[in-house]
């Protein structure tokens, strides 16, 4: 994504209610340290069976490969789309990560390859020239689904109703495609928590806009309104889960990180590797435009959420999306005091517990490199 900027978030403010939910407490004003836990279901009955939708990008990546290490994450299938990098890219550098982990054999499915009305936009400097920085992988040998990523995440969640948590780590357009095929998509998963927004801090590609709803933000308003209209009908049906920068950006992945994962699987080791020669461009990517040379990890600390809700707080709140064309173009806009009478449509991140996470992808990917070997 375009020139993140590493700005403080505040909380939001508004009057919400107490209640659990998929074990995070949602709402409340009582702000109590977050549980440093590496809570792990073990059962299977207890694994999250997941789809993963991204644009594979280097924080993609990252989160692919936390995915892979995490025993509680069922990794039901990845769906692709342009963003980071074009579709093409994107649906290789996905079937190649998941082959290094030892994934190869999770299907991978290609959506829509550009925005629903929008010209693509890309981010090269970002995330390099094909999303995955100075990495090179070998050639994928795993054959590309031949379903279309909507159809596949409708026909998933009728399959499995109630049990599918959809992570979408990239522009909301296969989502958008979906919920038109199928208008009960809400009502059919167990949750879809993504990684979008700027709630209470400034965009990173344009003063009030995230990359990811800057994309596609009429995709990204007709996902949301299928919520909100979803949960008007039922009141049951899951809010939507957002992590936006104001959260996301609170987890930084360092130089010494690295080290740190080489330490438990060695540095000659091809995911230890792939780690430092993609974060190495992202590195210079923000030190040339942040100021500090370290990386913003977004998407792994989503999948991550999405695995276990207790690292985050969250608040209720009504979210749209502005996709006038104007000044504020792709904000995703939080009504925190109820001015617009709607029912909540998504439970927006306010607090993130990101140490405890960074220790956990550190130790999940070393050990997932270290069981890989040479």
């Amino acid at each position: 994504m375009p020139a993140p900027r590493a700005l403080p978030g505040g909380e939001p403010e508004g009057a919400v209610s107490d209640r659990e939910d998929d074990g995070v407490l949602v709402g409340g004003r009582d702000r109590v340290p977050l549980s440093g836990r590496d809570r792990v279901p073990l059962s299977g009955r207890d694994r999250v069976p997941l789809i993963l939708d991204v644009d594979t990008g280097i924080d993609d990546a990252l989160a692919l490969l936390y995915a892979c290490a995490s025993p509680e994450a069922d990794l039901v299938a990845v769906t692709c789309l342009s963003g980071n990098a074009v579709a093409r890219d994107v649906q290789r550098n996905t079937r190649a990560i998941l082959e290094l982990a030892g994934r190869g054999d999770v299907e991978v499915a290609v959506g829509r390859e550009v925005p629903l009305v929008r010209a693509l936009e890309i981010t090269p400097e970002t995330h390099g020239p094909h999303g995955i920085g100075y990495a090179d992988l070998p050639e994928p040998r795993a054959p590309l689904s031949t379903r279309f990523a909507p159809d596949l995440i409708v026909a998933e969640a009728r399959r499995r109703p109630g049990e599918i948590t959809l992570v979408t780590l990239g522009p909301l357009t296969n989502l958008a495609i979906a919920v038109l095929m199928e208008p009960r998509l809400p009502h059919l998963l167990r949750r879809w928590i993504a990684m979008g927004g700027a709630f209470r801090v400034p965009g990173n590609t344009t003063p009030t806009t995230e990359w990811n709803i800057h994309c596609d933000p009429e995709a990204a308003k007709m996902a949301l309104a299928a919520w909100q209209a979803a949960i008007v009908a039922d009141p049951g049906v899951p809010r939507a889960v957002l992590l936006g920068l104001d959260v996301t950006e609170r987890a930084r992945m360092w130089p010494e990180d690295v080290a740190a994962l080489a330490a438990r699987a060695g540095t000659d080791n091809p995911i230890v590797r792939f780690v430092d020669d993609a974060l190495r461009w992202y590195f210079e990517f923000h030190a040339r435009y942040d100021g500090f040379h370290g990386a913003f990890v977004h998407d792994p600390l989503v999948t991550a959420v999405a695995l276990d809700p207790g690292l985050a707080r969250l608040e209720s709140v009504a979210v749209d999306v502005d996709a006038s064309g104007g000044l504020a173009d792709g904000q995703t806009i939080a009504d925190w005091r109820g001015h617009w009478g709607r029912s909540p449509n998504a439970d927006v991140a306010v607090e993130v517990d990101s140490v405890e996470f960074l220790r956990r992808l550190v130790e999940r990917m070393g050990d997932l490199a270290a069981s890989r070997g040479g």
